[in-house]
């Protein structure tokens, strides 16, 4: 097939995008490559689809309308895998523009490119961020999801609704894919991962936000990958057991789902800092503080869903993934 995957320099985008290519697919990867974190990163995860030569890259905004509306009408996709997003909890208190130009401006564009150009089915990145004040453990796809904490979530809630509603109008099969707490080899430096590794090393300390009362669904980039391509090749369909006297919010008479994709098993912080100093193999120096604004204490996906429609089961485990990730670190740094 020929998909399009937004965000190909990113974290996600990189690895779903080398797995599409290692089974024969066409891809055409867009980024704009901003400066949210080290650019260079980004070169050097493209650097790798390049070498590819089934992998054009097009350095391109989701929030250009002309631009994107003449890739569409000249690429023909067969499928689009949307992950270009403004991503961050915390910069969305610092630059709420940026998130509504990249995830509301730029998700229109993606739906309207979909829509005029018979694309087969469209699978982009929501998060786990939408649960936001939920309490209640394991999140599931079919709670209420009406309470965001940060203008970031907001913007992911508002793109399930955006989809759900081209669904409904125009039949574009979508699926959404709330991701919960992603790390592996490549990852964003602004993640906790990349964060404690690089401070440990260099010998400072690192900021351990709620006193480390914190619990994270962590899930390896291997296993998301797996369960993003599995999703993409199984076309959203209308549930027929859709009841809209008692609406489910996990689905629609409308070609349209969402679905949880997490490791199912929430790690303590405090455990997973300790996963990461065994890996460097060293001690972390801890500055504890309060909850940051926009923040939650817990993140536990329910992954059932996912599983009966795809097959979907993470197999990484926090330890393994951790160290995998210390070594690509090391190694990338030439340390």
């Amino acid at each position: 097939m020929k998909i399009l995957v937004t965000g190909a320099a990113g974290f996600i985008g990189m690895h779903t995008s080398e797995v599409l290519l290692a089974r024969g697919d066409e891809v055409v990867g867009l980024d704009n490559l901003n400066d949210y974190y080290d650019p260079q990163l980004k070169h050097d995860r493209l650097a790798r689809l390049t070498q590819h030569p089934a992998f054009r890259f097009v350095k391109l905004d989701v929030a250009d309308r002309a631009g994107m509306e003449r890739l569409f009408a000249e690429e023909s996709f067969d499928r689009v895998i949307h992950l270009a997003a403004q991503a961050g909890v915390r910069y969305s208190l610092q630059n709420p523009h940026a998130y509504v130009d990249s995830n509301l401006v730029g998700f229109i564009n993606i739906l309207e490119g979909c829509r005029h150009n018979k694309v087969q089915h469209l699978v982009y990145a929501s998060s786990s961020s939408v649960y936001g004040g939920n309490a209640k453990m394991p999140f599931s796809e079919h709670d209420s999801v009406d309470h965001p904490v940060s203008l970031y979530a907001a913007t992911k809630k508002a793109n399930e609704l955006m989809a759900h509603t081209y669904s409904h109008l125009y039949g574009l099969p979508t699926t959404g894919l709330r991701f919960f707490t992603v790390y592996g080899p490549w990852g964003r430096p602004d993640m906790a991962l990349f964060l404690f590794t690089k401070a440990i090393l260099e010998g400072r300390p690192i900021d351990v936000f709620n006193h480390g009362k914190m619990k994270r669904d962590f899930t390896y980039i291997d296993d998301i990958v797996q369960g993003v391509i599995r999703t993409l090749d199984r076309t959203a369909e209308p549930d027929p057991a859709f009841n809209p006297l008692q609406p489910d919010p996990g689905r629609s008479s409308a070609p349209y789902r969402v679905f949880n994709i997490g490791n199912h098993d929430p790690v303590e912080l405090m455990s997973f800092i300790e996963a990461i100093e065994d890996a460097v193999g060293a001690r972390a120096e801890k500055n504890f503080l309060p909850m940051q604004d926009g923040d939650v204490p817990a993140t536990y996906a329910d992954t059932a869903e996912l599983n009966a429609c795809t097959g979907f089961v993470p197999a990484t485990s926090v330890r393994d993934g951790v160290w995998r990730f210390v070594r690509w670190y090391r190694a990338y740094h030439g340390m």
